[in-house]
């Protein structure tokens, strides 16, 4: 019989032993994607020892990078060991032969095999294209060996762009990739909680296309929200003002940890993998990633996890 004295974990209350849920949360993490939000070369370098070969490194593409910069990190990436997966905005290709050229050099001096394909967050479009759907029927991407394709998906919603006409594009891009036999998957703007990642992933089960669910690696929480504002997830934002212990709780732990362990819990909607975006740096992200992958971490009563020294 349990002592009255002694405390009901959240393992406990899900029927799970500690060493289950630990357990989960690495094989939840084995695979995970980053994403770079600095330029500095060096970051690159320095995780060639902390990440595991072929780990998927994303390259952000934001206003004033031009892809000739996207290629030369994607091909330091592919030296590294990594496998790059450059982002190619749609409304910041200014031709269809600026988006052949990149393509190209992509796949043909840094190996690229994927990309994110979006729209991209400019008002007014430079070129010809104004969506991602727009890019993927011009068949460059196939042409150049590109077949695995991620289109972004929105837990929260888009700023800009009516559910129904998300819905509607995510409809059309699944069709064409079928026809164009291009492995297609949906990666998610980043969230600070579980709960809108798992409902929305609930609702796109219907869809048959793996979810990768987007997450901020461990950062300071000013930083945190000044990327939350820029990247127009103003829910996640309110909802963390309107309840000053999330504050707190992110104040302290500046990591995923708790969406990171509720996502990892067995019967959630099914999310194919995480993808982390990488405020605080590569290589602060890529040490809490290692950590864990080593078992240097453990389970706290908030519902969350500590990490280990790196």
């Amino acid at each position: 019989m349990r002592s009255t004295e002694e405390p009901v974990t959240a393992s406990a209350l899900l029927g799970m032993s500690p060493e289950d849920e630990r357990r989960n949360i690495q094989a939840l993490l084995v695979g995970a994607s980053l994403e770079l939000s600095s330029r500095d070369p060096a970051e690159i370098d320095a995780c060639a020892a902390l990440l595991d070969p072929g780990t998927a490194v994303y390259i952000s593409m934001p206003p004033g990078q031009t892809y000739h910069g996207n290629v030369a990190l994607a091909a330091r990436l592919s030296r590294a060991g990594f496998r790059p997966v450059p982002h190619v905005a749609a409304r910041r290709i200014a031709s269809r032969d600026a988006l052949d050229e990149y393509l190209a050099r992509a796949a043909g001096e840094a190996g690229v095999d994927g990309a994110l394909v979006i729209g991209g967050d400019s008002d007014r479009a430079s070129g010809p294209f104004d969506s991602s759907l727009g890019l993927l029927e011009t068949g460059l991407f196939q042409r150049h060996g590109i077949t695995h394709v991620g289109v972004a998906g929105y837990p929260e919603g888009h700023p800009r762009i009516a559910v129904a006409a998300l819905d509607a594009a995510l409809v059309a891009k699944k069709s064409l990739a079928r026809s164009a036999g291009i492995d297609l998957q949906v990666v998610t703007q980043f969230c600070f909680e579980s709960a809108p990642v798992l409902s929305w992933a609930s609702k796109m089960k219907g869809h048959g296309l793996p979810v990768r669910a987007g997450l901020s690696g461990p950062a300071s929480l000013p930083r945190l929200l000044r990327f939350a504002m820029l990247c127009g997830i103003g829910n996640s934002v309110r909802a963390l003002k309107a309840r000053p212990q999330a504050i707190t709780r992110l104040l302290v732990e500046v990591g995923p940890e708790a969406a990171v362990r509720d996502i990892a819990r067995p019967g959630g909607a099914p999310i194919a993998g995480i993808h982390l975006f990488c405020f605080g740096g590569l290589v602060r992200t890529a040490r809490w990633l290692r950590a864990i992958r080593e078992g240097r971490f453990e389970l706290t009563p908030d519902g969350g996890f500590r990490v280990g020294a790196a």
